[in-house]
């Protein structure tokens, strides 16, 4: 009778679950439709009145038009994987520089007296007010893309990650340490299975923000990108290819969080027990 009851109530959890990511999903939908009707309401308006000139207000079948147009002649594909490209090099170099000291300096206090100081006097300055100095140092080539972005990564994850380990317990470290855990050991079975709901958190920052400085470093002499379609739309006033590439940009740093949050349930399910 026992069991029997147990069984029922996870088997009613499950579905529980289950009705809630449902609705979870139906929400996330309607909420999007809902936005794309709203759009669609009011470029239909400003066409059909007038109120002032339709091309600053282009419903969304102008700019999917748009970027149609872009795809049939074959530059639109070249322009994504041109940014997917600078977004890729540019995060895994600042986020692997950020993974490296972040955990040095969660772990060792002397390491972190040298570094934290010049890290929390750098991550006051906008990414913007240094694009100039990267293009001075390495010209307006990859380089400087490349770098901008991958400065831009390293400050959110280095201080996630550094508050990540040094906010375990140390009763835990002891613990492990008493049950005879060697130091390999004790990183890879305690300090970053601890550190990393921190660590992924900064990784969804450095997705963010990857595609944010992206598009800044991609007005200054580049020849492709979602960032150059934006500033040559500006420069030729051709406003529905600005907001097409700056919504293919929205839904790539969509899917690259949803990347994040997936690599998140399957290494954090020691944190979701059933």
């Amino acid at each position: 009778m026992l069991l029997s009851s147990v069984s029922d109530m996870m088997e009613w959890g499950l579905h529980g679950a289950s009705r809630g990511r449902r609705d979870a999903l139906s929400w996330r939908l309607s909420a999007l439709l809902a936005f794309v009707a709203v759009w669609s309401l009011a470029g239909w308006l400003v066409e059909a009145t007038r109120p002032f000139n339709p091309l600053f207000l282009p419903a969304p079948w102008v700019v999917i038009g748009a970027l149609v147009d872009l795809a049939r002649k074959g530059q639109l594909g070249l322009h994504v994987l041109a940014t997917l490209e600078r977004v890729a090099v540019g995060f895994s170099i600042g986020a692997l520089a950020a993974l490296v000291l972040g955990l040095l300096a969660g772990q060792l206090r002397t390491i972190r007296n040298i570094v934290e100081p010049v890290v929390e006097l750098l991550r006051p300055i906008p990414p913007l007010a240094v694009l100039p100095l990267f293009i001075v140092w390495v010209g307006i080539g990859e380089a400087s893309k490349v770098g901008f972005i991958a400065y831009a990564v390293f400050f959110p994850m280095f201080v996630t990650t550094v508050h990540g380990v040094a906010q375990i317990d140390t009763r835990l470290l002891r613990a492990a340490e008493s049950l005879g855990a060697r130091p390999r050991q004790l990183f890879t079975r305690v300090i970053l299975p601890a550190a990393l709901p921190d660590v992924l958190t900064g990784l969804r920052l450095g997705v963010a923000l990857s595609f944010f400085v992206i598009v800044i470093s991609e007005f200054v002499g580049a020849e492709s990108g979602l960032g150059y379609l934006i500033n040559d739309g500006r420069n030729f006033f051709l406003v529905p290819q600005m907001l097409g590439a700056a919504l293919l940009l929205g839904l790539l740093g969509y899917a690259g969080n949803g990347l994040v949050r997936l690599l998140e349930r399957r290494v954090l399910r020691w944190q979701r027990p059933q």
